[in-house]
């Protein structure tokens, strides 16, 4: 028997598209399924058992509420059957794009069958089973998709969830092979560890714009290159000003952290300045503190974006740590605190690598003037800028003075009116 053959020519009468009986419709499901299952793909593709069951008892449900529709009545949409019927096809991990390529071939396929044999005359009656037919597709279409929807921001959320609650356990020195378990998470060996620092964004100050809504689309932003760079690999604990991103050492070279943090820049629209250290799983939460203590100091000492090794700032993270050397070296340079053109004639020549020409540019004065203040550097510190101790504890004491300057401000903010 033809698909065409599935509704009886006494089923139907003259100017209404059919009214089929129930043993009828039954019927005109299974011809759809059976058609569908030997012609229309995906269907040829799925299980008998699948055909017979969940395929069947939706088309059923579709002829049912196409039939009644086209007659005029108001029978509810069988949006609840499609909603439990696409959940769990999200959940089976069933691509979208397939489902609808599937529901599109097979409302052709229920098309061809539907009209058939319907009186060509009757294009009222055509007209409206087509307005029907495309209410149904429509509903089809939006059901599935806001199922998938649902499914896949639950599925968000608990992944958020796991990863968060696997973070902090790791950070806090608690993860246990139980915890990574019941997350779904594996805990590697070892990690890099990333102290990150996000800046404002220049619209967080714009008076027309909500500065938390951009801070929150930064930090998205930021997220999703982390993903589109680590995948599912990562663990981040990030706020808007920054956080901690853990990244496990067997998914990247260390040199390749470089380019990620540039990514991540690049997405946040912020210049990102990171610290990293790599540690033992057992280690992270020390390595954390340490890298975040390091990433105060690339603060402190006014460095620029990029990324950080504890190897490049060791000695300036031991100078800016606080105790009685610190404060002796700040007090060193105490007498040129009545003379800031000094003390920034000194700063400007140590990063200038000492080279006295490049100062002077910097200062816009004479080479003689750098000189001349050089001297009265020495002349007031009791340090001579000739010998290389002279230098490299003038520079270490510049290096504690900023770090404490950086403090006592701190502190002061802190203060009460």
């Amino acid at each position: 028997m033809t698909i065409e053959n599935a509704i009886r020519p006494g089923c139907q009468t003259p100017g209404r598209p059919m009214s089929p009986p129930v043993r009828d419709v039954r019927r005109l499901s299974r011809r759809l399924v059976d058609h569908l299952a030997s012609s229309v793909p995906p269907f040829t593709t799925l299980r008998a058992e699948v055909m017979a069951g969940e395929v069947s008892a939706l088309v059923r449900v579709c002829v049912e509420w196409s039939i009644q529709r086209m007659n005029g009545d108001t029978e509810p949409a069988p949006t609840d059957r499609l909603n439990a019927a696409a959940a769990k096809w999200a959940k089976d991990g069933i691509p979208i794009d397939a489902v609808l390529h599937a529901v599109h071939a097979g409302f052709k396929a229920g098309l061809d069958l539907l009209f058939a044999r319907t009186d060509v005359n009757g294009s009222d009656d055509i007209v409206e089973g087509t307005t029907a037919a495309l209410e149904l597709l429509n509903l089809i279409t939006s059901t599935v998709s806001k199922a998938y929807v649902r499914e896949h921001r639950a599925d968000a959320a608990e992944h958020h969830t796991a990863v968060h609650t696997l973070t902090s356990a790791l950070l806090g020195g608690h993860a246990t092979s139980k915890m990574a378990r019941e997350c779904g998470i594996q805990i590697a060996a070892e990690y890099f560890v990333l102290a990150v620092s996000l800046p404002s964004h220049p619209d967080e100050s714009h008076p027309r714009l909500d500065p938390h809504v951009v801070a929150r689309r930064k930090l998205r932003r930021v997220q999703a290159a982390l993903a589109d760079q680590c995948g599912d690999t990562s663990l981040s604990l990030l706020s808007v000003d920054g956080g901690t991103i853990l990244v496990p050492a067997t998914s990247c070279a260390e040199s390749e952290l470089d380019d990620m943090l540039r990514a991540l820049s690049e997405a946040a629209l912020v210049p990102i300045r990171a610290t990293v250290l790599t540690a033992a799983a057992d280690d992270v939460a020390s390595a954390a503190d340490r890298a975040h203590d390091l990433l105060d100091t690339v603060h402190q000492l006014g460095r620029g974006p990029g990324l950080y090794r504890f190897a490049e700032l060791a000695l300036h993270y031991q100078l800016t740590r606080p105790g009685i050397g610190r404060d002796i070296l700040h007090a060193r340079l105490a007498p040129l605190d009545d003379h800031p053109e000094l003390m920034e004639t000194l700063r400007v020549f140590f990063s200038m690598d000492l080279n006295r020409q490049r100062t002077a540019r910097i200062l816009h004065v004479h080479p003689n003037t750098v000189d001349y203040r050089l001297r009265r550097i020495g002349q007031l510190t009791g340090l001579d800028l000739s010998p290389t101790e002279g230098l490299w504890y003038l520079r270490s004491a510049l290096i504690a003075r900023v770090s404490g300057d950086r403090q006592d401000a701190s502190m002061g903010d802190r203060q009460p009116a």
